[in-house]
């Protein structure tokens, strides 16, 4: 085993030790991390839908219930539990719901305040670490 550490790339050893660290620091061992971020860290398929919804958010995107799930590839997640995360985020007051202006039957979706807020001091805390590291 040693051997085969020996025969990497340091650069890419280093790197990709650095991106453990960070993720691992931003993540299950930050004892700082926002009750928000903790609940859409706490698998895989939640953190990738945040990512994809706060994209879509930022993107300035009308996200409907249908849109919301089919953000993250089914693989994830079965429907029912991709609507159910999407619901309990609601119930928790991370993501807003509301009826579209349109059509009253239709159910749109954005971040609440708390969650924009939570999600930028990440993404600041995630972009300043990276910079520090790299200096």
């Amino acid at each position: 085993m040693e051997a085969k550490l020996k025969s990497l790339d340091k650069r890419s050893l280093r790197n990709a030790k650095g991106l453990i660290n960070t993720i691992l620091g931003q993540t299950i061992e930050n004892p700082d991390n926002p009750e928000s971020m903790n609940f859409f860290q706490a698998d895989t398929y939640r953190f990738y839908f945040l990512m994809s919804f706060m994209n879509e958010f930022f993107k300035e995107s009308d996200i409907s219930q249908e849109y919301a799930i089919s953000l993250v590839p089914q693989k994830y997640a079965s429907r029912i539990k991709r609507l159910q995360i999407l619901k309990q985020a609601v119930h928790l007051g991370y993501i807003i719901e509301s009826k579209s202006n349109i059509d009253k039957r239709r159910r749109i979706y954005i971040p609440s305040e708390r969650l924009i807020d939570d999600f930028l001091k990440y993404a600041d805390h995630m972009t300043d670490t990276n910079i520090r590291k790299a200096s």
